[in-house]
């Protein structure tokens, strides 16, 4: 049993935590399957041949292809721009596609699908632990699963990996379980990019009761600081030696069609502010409505949680806003997992925690099936 489930208590975690994830998680696909059928119904309909691309693809839609591709191939079996996913969810696709015969594809669902409930899970217990409110940890676990972008926790996307590997951390770390974070933390670093902004939580929670730490302990709280960094240290030094380029994982991305070069956020928002008064530009400028959403999360997490969270995910809010092109910025941000604890607190009442969850689930359905009727980068 793993040290973290020690902690939690596995019969409690699976009791309480894997039982109030499972309904929404179980909901969610629901909501993206019934899209991905949706999305067939309206091109037979309406839509032009040939087909979107996304909907032939369905799970496997957008970024999903690539991370399969990575499992079958390897990154010198695709372009060079493939450098910018990162490696662990493709290494675990590998490990289970060999399993499953050479079923990379089903291997990758399989990873995602089981990522996503688990993440559900930790982050209830988060909730539980920092807030000792269970309706709260319970709305929680339903925004984990139903939150507009999320439609790529479904879809076989690392994102779903990533936010579990969040969550495992702030527990390790809330818990001063900082020798099970430095493991978390290079899994982190080595799953996505912005993985790396892990260190900000992890060094603020370090320092706390450094002064009283024994030798030992300030050594491990040293580690865990410094673990999201190794880890993508670890990529970056991969693609340096085999494809002699160490920051093309991240200079990748400064390529118009994807991120795009740095803007300040300012800059980013302006443009989309501009874009909002522009009827066919709706799309780029909604990414800053979006923004604003985030802005107020924000100043939630900041007044009710600990500064490890507000400032983690104030972080990631200027990350998300410091590229040319906007796209996914909503995946981007719901990718630090306190917004979601801001939207469990701001529907504290009934009322709100019942339409709040509705308008997600629905939001989730017309996210998904722009993503499918290839509209919507998500």
């Amino acid at each position: 049993m793993s040290p973290l489930l020690r902690r939690i208590g596995a019969t409690r975690f699976v009791r309480d935590d894997l039982r109030a994830a499972l309904v929404p998680w179980l909901i969610a696909r629901a909501i993206v399957g019934a899209s991905l059928g949706f999305a067939h119904f309206v091109d037979d309909q309406v839509g032009k041949l040939p087909r979107p691309v996304q909907l032939h693809q369905g799970l496997f839609a957008w970024d999903a292809a690539f991370y399969r591709d990575l499992a079958a191939h390897g990154y010198e079996g695709l372009p060079h721009a493939a450098l910018r996913f990162f490696p662990l969810v493709p290494a675990l696709t590998r490990g289970l596609g060999v399993v499953l015969l050479g079923a990379y594809g089903a291997a990758l669902l399989v990873i995602v699908e089981a990522s996503a409930l688990v993440f559900g899970a930790l982050l209830h217990r988060l909730a539980v632990l920092e807030t000792g409110d269970a309706a709260l940890a319970r709305r929680a676990a339903w925004f984990a699963a139903v939150f507009p972008p999320f439609a790529a926790l479904v879809l076989g996307y690392a994102d779903a990996t990533a936010l579990a590997l969040a969550a495992g951390l702030f527990l390790a770390l809330r818990t001063r379980r900082f020798e099970l974070a430095v493991p978390l933390g290079v899994l982190a670093g080595l799953c996505r990019p912005v993985g790396v902004l892990l260190v900000v939580p992890a060094l603020i929670e370090g320092a706390r009761g450094w002064s009283t730490a024994g030798r030992r302990k300030r050594v491990a709280r040293a580690a865990a600081s410094v673990a999201p960094a190794v880890g993508l240290g670890a990529f970056l030094a991969y693609a340096g030696i085999a494809f002699g380029d160490g920051f093309a994982p991240l200079t990748v991305q400064n390529q118009a069609n994807l991120r795009g070069r740095f803007e300040w956020p300012t800059t980013s928002v302006l443009h989309g502010l501009r874009d909002l008064v522009h009827a066919d530009r709706l799309g780029p400028g909604a990414h800053v409505l979006w923004a604003g959403v985030f802005a107020l999360l924000l100043v939630v997490v900041a007044r009710r949680f600990p500064a490890s969270y507000s400032l983690y995910a104030g972080a990631t809010l200027v990350l998300g806003l410091s590229g040319h092109n906007l796209d996914s910025f909503e995946r981007y941000c719901a990718g630090a997992l306190p917004f979601l604890l801001g939207v469990a607190v701001v529907t504290k009442h009934p009322e709100a925690e019942r339409t709040g969850i509705v308008l997600a689930g629905a939001a989730l359905f017309g996210y998904a099936l722009l993503t499918f009727l290839g509209t919507y980068v998500p």
